[in-house]
């Protein structure tokens, strides 16, 4: 278990290890939630958006078109743990 200090304008910094473990980087953001019995839980946050705020991110990145076949293809073996 760790320990953190409560600075006089009521912060705590969390140690650079449990940020590790949250698998945070600098400019991140965390959500942090109120359980009963004085308890809180902590976790990465995640991004919020949909797929409109990524549709287009690669356009003009390649000449390559890619099929349907291929992207399922690609998918399959992303979730398999391939390349």
């Amino acid at each position: 278990m760790t320990t953190l200090t409560v600075t006089a304008k009521g912060q705590v910094t969390l140690k650079k290890e449990l940020l590790q473990h949250l698998g945070v980087k600098p400019g991140q953001k965390i959500e942090v939630e109120s359980l009963p019995d004085g308890q809180l839980t902590v976790r990465a946050a995640r991004p919020k958006g949909s797929w409109k705020d990524v549709y287009g991110i690669l356009a003009g990145k390649t000449d390559k078109v890619a099929t349907i076949e291929e992207m399922n293809e690609a998918i399959a073996k992303g979730w398999a743990g391939q390349k």
